[in-house]
């Protein structure tokens, strides 16, 4: 090739790449923008910056990925995208606007051209960033000791599962000293219009209401995992986010990964948060004191999240840091220790919350015509109670439709002969057991306390419930079959002592717990003379 014909094609090569380049550099530069706005005390709740009304500094903004102060004038400026969420993340001492259905209106969404077309509507387009972005806060009044209600899972197909939850759950909670509420993910079962529906129940108990997003919740047609939370987000907003009450930060985070493994093929969901969310969770930890109890929300329990190992290295330092999470219907408190790739000076203590639906709203109905949807782990449906005082906090566990006194369930025979005592186990399952409670049994209360064992075994007496409900001839038509008994976080067992006597007595169980605090239960039990030879 002639030199100078080479040269010319070399010339006209970095010409064509050096077009490209630029092309993708302004198209990247078009679609950035510098968000700008103010952070505020509205005073008369007009949610429009008045003269007069309090500029707030040093309150944080964030996009998703930064995290900033406001100024001394209360003003913040951050980079946004065209498929950006800017967020407040809520100080202490102040609230965020509320929606009609008490869901916090913490943020802006900037997507200009809207969500894409997909199964379930996402968010409708936004048009050109606003020339301010501002943010209206309300003064209201946090003290040191406080406590929020968290759902596990609701789940809900359809309307009439709503009811359920209304009946079951949220009845019971209207009128309730919880500052807020949290629903874990899972808030339905696929069916994203049931939203709506659900919205509006929870909102009957009448406080603000903050949602964690599920693998149920996502858009199951979307090509890639950000375009998933579509709807979510454009009822929720950012599927993750941060706010402070009291002295906790909480982070709400999002740990559902929806990715197609062969390209063109099925799309399935994972445990993962990314790196833009960790650059996130990131920045916003930089800002939290170490003395500052941090708590983590989430859907998927964090021991099966695929890149918790750089989240381990952020939190496992602090002295102050829990997580809590929905995901697999039972309950359990999981200490997260060595063998777990946990390097921190103490165990973490990860919550498994109950779950609302218990095992999908299954099971032979009560006689309110609600499913008894026993959980796998033989604990009833219910939800938590999160207690606060300043770096402390208290997990208590609440059944559906029952008494705050229960907490166990016992498992013993209605009557044992005298020679068969040794053969015979008493089982419980104290529902928010953990391995770090203390555990006693006595016959009578003249009595010696004695230690039960705890065991990873399937509860018997939902077992027996299992198989009572399988001895039904057919397809019950009134109730869906309830799930498979699996093995229980929370049991413990011990064979009734040899020396008991002939008669009526009544057998105590107390446990004290994670925290000292003890609960008791208590069963009938008869024992009978041996039978004649």
């Amino acid at each position: 090739m002639n030199r100078t014909i080479f040269a010319s094609a070399v010339v006209g090569l970095i010409c064509v790449i050096l077009h490209s380049f630029d092309e993708s550099v302004a198209q990247e530069l078009e679609s950035t923008r510098v968000a700008k706005g103010i952070v505020y005390h509205d005073a008369n709740s007009n949610q429009q910056f008045d003269a007069g009304e309090k500029l707030l500094p040093d309150v944080r903004v964030s996009n998703g990925r930064d995290v900033v102060r406001t100024n001394a004038k209360g003003q913040y400026e951050l980079a946004v995208d065209n498929d950006d969420i800017l967020f407040v993340v809520k100080p202490r001492g102040y609230r965020t606007p509320l929606s009609e259905d008490n869901l916090p209106r913490f943020y802006y969404i900037h997507k200009p051209a809207g969500s894409p077309e997909l199964k379930f509507k996402g968010v409708a387009p936004t048009g050109e960033l606003p020339a301010s972005v501002d943010f209206p806060l309300y003064e209201q009044n946090e003290p040191e000791q406080f406590r929020a209600v968290l759902f596990g899972d609701p789940q809900p197909r359809d309307q009439q599962e709503v009811d359920y939850i209304a009946h079951d759950i949220v009845e019971e909670l209207i009128g309730t000293e919880a500052s807020f509420g949290v629903t874990l993910g899972d808030i339905v079962f696929n069916d994203l219009d049931v939203f709506v529906p659900l919205n509006k129940t929870v909102a009957l108990i009448g406080i603000p209401w903050y949602n964690v997003i599920g693998n149920h919740d996502i858009n199951f047609d979307a090509q890639g995992d950000k375009q998933s939370d579509e709807t979510f987000e454009s009822i929720y907003g950012p599927a993750y986010y941060s706010f402070d009450y009291g002295q906790v930060h909480f982070i709400v985070l999002d740990d559902i990964e929806w990715h197609h493994p062969t390209p063109g093929g099925k799309g399935q969901y994972r445990g993962g948060l990314g790196d833009e969310q960790m650059t996130f969770i990131r920045n916003d930890l930089a800002l939290i004191p170490d003395e500052q109890l941090v708590v983590l929300m989430m859907h998927i329990p964090l021991v099966d999240v695929r890149d918790r190992t750089e989240l381990y290295r952020l939190i496992e330092k602090r002295p102050f840091c829990i997580s809590i999470s929905g995901h697999t219907h039972h309950h359990e408190h999981r200490f997260i220790k060595k063998e777990d790739g946990w390097l921190g000076p103490e165990p973490h203590h990860h919550i498994i919350n109950v779950t609302v639906c218990g095992s999908w709203w299954s099971g032979a109905p009560d006689e309110r015509g609600i499913p008894h949807t026993a959980m796998a782990d033989g604990a009833p449906n219910g939800y938590s109670i999160l207690s606060f005082d300043g770096t402390e906090y208290k997990l208590d566990f609440k059944a559906a439709g029952r008494s705050a006194d229960y907490q166990m369930q016992i498992h013993a025979p209605e009557v044992v002969s005298v020679d068969k005592l040794s053969e015979t186990t008493i089982y419980v399952n104290i529902f928010n057991g953990s391995e770090r409670s203390k555990v006693e049994m006595r016959v009578g209360q003249g009595g010696s306390w004695a230690a039960m064992e705890q065991t990873r075994e399937i509860d018997p007496q939902l077992q027996r419930v299992f198989d009572a409900e399988a001895k039904v001839i057919g397809d019950p038509a009134n109730w869906r079959k309830m799930s498979k008994p699996k093995p229980s976080t929370h049991l413990w067992k011990t064979p009734l002592p040899s020396d008991a006597v002939v008669g009526t007595h009544l057998i105590e169980i107390r446990e004290t717990d994670l925290h000292g605090r003890t609960t008791k239960a208590q069963r009938v039990l008869r024992i009978e003379p041996a039978a004649a030879e």
